[in-house]
């Protein structure tokens, strides 16, 4: 076991690793040494040809397909430098003043989180397209809304030299998408923080890490040798997102004396409509996503964005077999593509555990509320399809799951609840919230408002799991905004 001291570990590299790490690089001036461990390996971008499997073998946990426990939603997530602002679509929304108002912590106001997420959007160059540059698929979506009288929303990307590629969510083969691999992290590396890749922290002990070094994939060399670590350090900020950092509390013994460790998982569960139009549709080049629509988020709880995955992707996402399914995927130059978002709700029950063997299990389940908000986004998004022009529409909650023209007027009827069966309708998430949610006591929260571990001074988290309640919107901002507010109360506490 070789020993390293450190003043400041971070583990994990995402929206919140990277953003604390870049905080808190000055430090490293003043002598103190700051070391960041992420799981997984450098990615060079050179390398993210667009093959579905093979990017997401190589990118994502389990590639791609690590399931809730019981097998009814799959959630996406990366394990290396950047995490998954590596490929993320870029859509950057400002934190929704309604749901920091809900979450009603003392010192975190609405404002002063979009102000720290507005210079992160600047930052990072996010912002809205030019029209020229607005795809096919994204003007289908805004002139079915436009159809019916709906108002549909252009957001933000992070982009920089975008060339349309299309392949966002397998790594953008251009390094266009200014996530923390391209701005934050290489920032922080140039001002001297460490960032080791290949390290998995095992276990944490008072102000101690246990870190096993591997080996990268490709055989190069990593900045440290492979083998197991200890390191010590004063102060330790977990950013290894919600199942990360979760899980290595929970491998550690912290749910002993908090109890909420795990516990009000969200994940935003969704699904990707598709439906052909008697023209082909530009859906497979420019950027994937402009537009949602959220008119009905407070009162049915879902929104609507407009999306564009690769054949294979789609064809996971399409329920049944046979001649139907086949006739879609044969059309697939004709498809728009619209996703389904659900906004769940936070219960203790929905939570992160370890199997036997120490690795994460999720136990979550849809629930009514949840099912509820499926079944109606996918009634509106089918109205969108049809309001401009397509003429048929797959929807995973009908029987039969085509719906033709002669369905529109019968939506209502045709898309039901009892035809939406958990295990039959392919579900996914990216957008995962909670475990170790900011409250006001050890008693149903693991931090306070600043991030702060309750009863561990020394320990800090900052990715999404903090979370209380699901945001209700894409939640890279708000993540980095946190981040930047744990990265405000340790250089508080190292200045003291």
């Amino acid at each position: 076991m070789r020993i390293v001291e450190a003043d400041i570990a971070i583990v994990g590299s995402g929206a919140g690793g990277g953003t604390v790490a870049a905080r808190l690089a000055p430090l490293v001036a003043r002598g103190k040494r700051v070391i960041l461990f992420e799981q997984g390996p450098r990615f060079d971008y050179r390398r993210f040809n667009g093959h579905e499997l093979e990017m997401s073998r190589m990118l994502y946990r389990e590639g791609g397909g690590f399931m809730v426990a019981d097998g009814t939603v799959s959630l996406a997530f990366v394990e290396g430098y950047g995490g998954s602002t590596v490929v993320y679509t870029g859509t950057s929304l400002e934190p929704p003043a309604r749901i920091i108002e809900r979450w009603n912590l003392p010192g975190l106001s609405p404002d002063e989180l979009v102000r720290r997420a507005r210079c992160y959007a600047q930052d990072n160059g996010v912002h809205a397209l030019p029209a020229a540059q607005i795809n096919e698929n994204n003007r289908l979506f805004v002139a079915g809304c436009r159809e019916l009288g709906w108002n549909a929303t252009q957001f933000a990307v992070n982009t920089r030299g975008c060339l349309g590629s299309g392949l966002c969510n397998l790594g953008c083969p251009n390094n266009a998408k200014q996530g923390t691999h391209v701005v934050q992290l290489p920032r922080a590396e140039s001002r001297g923080v460490e960032v080791i890749t290949r390290a998995r922290v095992m276990r944490l002990r008072e102000r101690r890490l246990e870190v096993e070094v591997g080996l990268n994939p490709d055989g190069s060399p990593g900045e440290w040798e492979p083998g197991n670590y200890e390191v010590r350090a004063r102060r330790v900020i977990l950013a290894g997102g919600v199942v990360g950092s979760t899980t290595l509390l929970l491998r550690s013994g912290f749910d002993r004396t908090l109890p909420a460790v795990g516990r009000y998982f969200t994940c935003q569960p969704a699904h990707i409509l598709v439906a052909e139009h008697p023209h082909p549709v530009q859906n497979a080049l420019g950027h994937p996503k402009s537009f949602l629509w959220d008119e009905r988020i407070e009162s049915d709880h879902f929104f609507l964005e407009t999306c564009m995955y690769p054949p294979f992707i789609t064809a996971k996402n399409m329920t049944g077999f046979g001649p139907d399914h086949e006739r879609f995927l044969r059309r697939f130059d004709h498809l728009q593509m619209i996703l389904v978002l659900a906004c769940d709700e936070a219960l203790p029950n929905q939570r992160i555990v370890l199997d036997r063997r120490g690795n994460p299990q999720v136990r979550y389940r849809l629930d009514s509320r949840t099912i509820r908000a499926l079944v109606g986004g996918t009634r509106a998004a089918a109205k969108i399809f049809f309001a401009a022009g397509a003429l048929r529409v797959h929807a995973p909650s009908a029987r039969p799951t085509c719906l033709e023209t002669d369905a529109r007027d019968r939506i209502e009827t045709r898309i039901r609840t009892e035809y939406f069966l958990p295990g039959t309708v392919s579900v996914s998430a990216a957008h995962l919230m909670g475990g170790c949610r900011m409250g006001r006591s050890a008693t149903d929260s693991v931090t306070n408002v600043d991030g702060q571990v309750h009863g561990y001074p020394w320990l800090h988290v900052a990715d999404a799991s903090l979370f209380p309640t699901a945001l209700e919107a894409n939640p890279y901002l708000t993540i980095m905004a946190l981040a930047d507010r744990v990265a405000d109360a340790v250089l508080d506490k190292e200045h003291a």
